[in-house]
């Protein structure tokens, strides 16, 4: 529950309670309200003892010695055995006049109903759509066969059963019955019969129309103590019997050969082969439990909690199954509790204010049902795209992934044993194998690096910079937007916004982000959070994420992944920079985006003529590359020249402190590049594979000291231009190639023999053999000898 939490405000865990007087004998209507009268008992005593809100002040409990601060945030949500209690809990609210409201509780009359949205089983199909689309299939599209656990009456397996009519359902089966259509013949049939169950108040297999199942098919009792097995039927299960029991069918069905197996029911039918069955925990299904190493479908979506353990989620990703973890693919449910719970708050204040009558309260809830759920699924949609581009770098990202891991813990915030992470030596091993982290593990990080991003924008203040108040509007429906004086009051505004932006940074920019950018700048957490911001308007990145967004099943999903990797590569370079000109400066987002866009957006437009010749030839080759694979011409162009734009913030300083026009200045930065040979340097040390962690930070301390050369050596061209007559405003207008070229081949002429020396030396190093890191330091020497030589 922690890592689910992850994407919104609350933290807590799953709380129970156990009515201990239960009627023996009683009918199913006493059972129940000795239940509810339990449950009433526990949520009471809950609010027995959490701080209240009278009059806009804190009001502690009664009775009660605090020992923690000022904390009158408590809410609950429905979950197994309560879906239908949110009105009890609310009205136990009321009784207390708790200052939450019917907000206490989600869902319930005047809430949101997950089921008629059915929110938790779009959220999962997101992931699915991924997964499928990420192996070349479109399952809007194409016919794909599926296994599942559920009957259509739940919300997460029948909503999910209807959300394509591709679906071809061969099988599937819950605590009562077993349904097998080994072959359905019309999708259409199929997906309205599933239909007619689902709208049914009550349904189970047994009232499929048996006529539409195909031959050797049916819906079999679990309660049968033979069920015979037609050809259709072993063929599909493998088993080579007449007859099989329930157990062992349903167990056969978990191993057969499908495209999708689609959890939505409860138990856990999935253990790794190095696990027990007790440590599933869930004996009730022990005798259907397979391992994950006999598991033969493509794609698994976990629509339901605890489907399989942790472990055989990895073991299913080490063999190439696709999947990520229940509490990455239902989110969607407690996401939609929170901005119900959120949305409320803003409502009741609204009222308060005289700004919404109590009547249109409710209307105005239902009117924008659409709009939270278009929110939560997009949550949805980038956490499982950042799982997408994180395992791009996984198997070079393992020392980071240690590093991160061992602070964590350090700091207390993770236990890797519970979490199913390897420890020290596990990472090692991995590292020496080649191999990285799973998707499975990764979702667990990508959550933990939230938490603590979160708790880090709070505790800092880094989150009270005004350039992310615009977030708090983002948040909330559009119709919510005549409440804006409302919002600015919301008690939870600046929860709100640390949970939207922590979720921006670390979908974005990864597990690693926060201390990537951190390793490459010695800044905070509140300038690290600006320079992300910062990065983003500069270069317009949310509109660019757009369009490749855009792309879904238009292009091949793997040239996708590159558009998004570029982008994200480019934030994590051009972040450290941005964060460090903010910290020293002291200054805010607006005023640095104001200094540097203008030259960004000019360097945009010239970059294509003023880079070096080389440069622009594989500028070319990416653009046609994208173009050829479906990519819009303006699309492939901005992307292709992302990693020439990175200099934008030092081409705006150096023009800025000589009063150069951007495209001068970007000529003859260019011109130093490729002169001095600092485009050669910079390929060879990507090219140099690191053999530990210290050679991977050396080199990427190499090329940060590069940048600062380049930066170094310009500075000194344009000086010596200044004070030689070769920069007069007709050439600074009109900059042209040959004018950089000329510039600063004299430059380096007039420097002396020392400069030739420091030259000749870095070009004899590069001409001897393969590049390795001892022959970058030396090159790296020589230009630094260089940069003394002629400043």
């Amino acid at each position: 529950q922690k890592v689910k939490n992850a994407v919104i405000v609350p933290v807590g865990a799953k709380g129970c309670f156990f009515p201990k007087a239960l009627p023996k004998a009683g009918s199913r209507e006493e059972y129940q309200a000795a239940g509810v009268r339990a449950y009433q008992a526990f949520v009471r005593g809950l609010l027995d003892v959490t701080d209240n809100i009278i009059e806009d002040q804190i009001a502690p409990p009664p009775r009660c010695v605090r020992w923690d601060d000022d904390d009158p945030y408590l809410v609950v949500a429905a979950d197994k055995g309560t879906a239908t209690f949110s009105d009890i809990a609310n009205g136990l609210s009321a009784e207390r006049q708790f200052w939450l409201g019917d907000a206490f509780a989600s869902g319930g009359g005047a809430g949101y109903d997950h089921k008629k949205m059915g929110i938790t089983a779009k959220g999962a199909w997101e992931a699915v759509k991924r997964h499928f689309r990420e192996i070349g299939k479109d399952i809007q599209a194409e016919p794909f066969s599926v296994i599942g656990v559920g009957d259509m009456s739940g919300d997460v397996f029948g909503n999910g059963m209807l959300l394509s009519r591709q679906i071809k359902l061969i099988a599937a089966f819950d605590h009562r019955d077993i349904f097998i259509d080994p072959d359905p013949q019309d999708l259409a049939v199929s997906f309205a019969e599933r239909q007619r169950l689902f709208d049914l108040p009550r349904s189970s297999w047994q009232d499929y129309d048996k006529s539409l199942i195909s031959a050797g098919g049916g819906v079999f009792s679990r309660q049968l103590k033979a069920i015979p097995l037609s050809a259709p039927i072993r063929r599909l299960t493998g088993l080579a019997s007449e007859t099989a029991t329930p157990t062992e069918l349903m167990h056969a069905l978990l191993k057969a050969d499908t495209e999708l197996l689609w959890f939505g029911g409860i138990g856990t039918f999935v253990k790794a082969a190095s696990e027990s069955h007790a440590q599933a925990g869930d004996k009730a299904n022990d005798a259907v439990r397979i391992d994950a190493e006999e598991l033969r479908a493509r794609v698994i979506g976990e629509g339901a909690n605890l489907g399989m353990t942790q472990a055989a989620r990895i073991a299913f990703a080490r063999r190439g199954g696709r999947l990520n973890t229940d509490a990455i693919d239902n989110s969607a449910g407690v996401d939609t509790s929170d901005h119900e719970v959120n949305i409320k708050i803003l409502l009741r204040a609204a009222e308060k204010a005289g700004a919404l009558a109590s009547a249109d309260r409710n209307p105005l809830l239902e009117r924008m049902t659409d709009d939270v759920a278009a929110h939560v699924l997009r949550h949805n949609y980038d956490q499982t795209l950042a799982l997408t581009i994180a395992q791009q770098t996984a198997d070079e990202d393992v020392a980071a992934q240690e590093r991160l891991m061992a602070a964590m813990e350090s700091a207390g915030r993770l236990d890797r044993q519970v979490e199913g992470l390897p420890d020290s030596a596990a990472m090692r091993a991995l590292e020496m194998q080649g191999q990285g982290l799973t998707r499975p593990e990764l979702a667990v990080l990508l959550a933990y690096a939230k938490l603590a991003t979160f708790d880090g924008l709070i505790e800092t203040g880094a989150i009270d910079e005004p350039a992310f108040a615009g977030r708090l509007k983002t948040y909330f429906p559009d119709e919510c937007q005549p409440f804006e004086p409302q919002m600015q009051q919301h008690r939870l505004r600046r929860e709100i916004i640390a949970t939207v932006v922590s979720n921006e940074m670390i979908n974005l920019g990864g597990p690693l982000f926060v201390q990537q950018v951190s390793e490459r700048a010695p800044v905070g957490l509140p300038a690290i959070a600006k320079g992300f911001e910062g990065v983003r308007r500069v270069f317009r990145l949310p509109a660019l994420l757009r369009e490749v967004d855009a792309l879904d099943a238009a292009i091949a999903a793997g040239k996708q992944t590159q558009l998004y990797a570029s982008i994200v590569g480019f934030l994590r370079a051009a972040t450290p920079q941005a964060a460090r000109r903010l910290e020293l400066a002291n200054d805010s987002v607006s005023s640095f985006v104001a200094r540097y866009q203008p030259g960004a957006d000019a360097l945009a437009r010239v970059i294509q003529t003023a880079a070096p010749q080389a440069l622009r030839e594989e500028m070319r080759k990416t653009i046609a590359d994208y173009a050829a694979q479906g990519v819009g011409a303006g699309l492939a162009e901005i992307i292709a020249r992302l990693s020439l734009m990175g200099a934008s913030f030092d081409l705006v300083d150096l023009g800025a402190r000589h009063g150069w026009p951007i495209e001068a200045t970007a000529r003859v930065y260019f011109e130093v590049t490729e002169t001095i040979g600092l485009d050669r340097l910079r390929l060879a040390a990507m090219g140099v594979a690191p053999r530990d962690p210290w050679e991977k930070q050396a080199l990427r301390r190499f090329g940060d000291d590069l940048a600062a050369k380049q930066r170094a050596l310009t500075d000194a061209a344009i000086r010596w231009a200044e004070a030689n007559g070769r920069a007069d405003s007709e050439k600074l207008s009109q900059p042209t190639g040959v004018w950089a070229e000329s510039l600063v081949r004299s430059w380096l002429r007039h420097a002396g023999p020392a400069a030739g020396d420091a030259l000749a030396a870095s070009a004899k190093i590069g001409a001897e053999g393969e590049w390795s890191l001892a022959k970058l330091m030396l090159a790296g020497a020589a230009v630094s000898e260089l940069t003394l030589t002629v400043d």
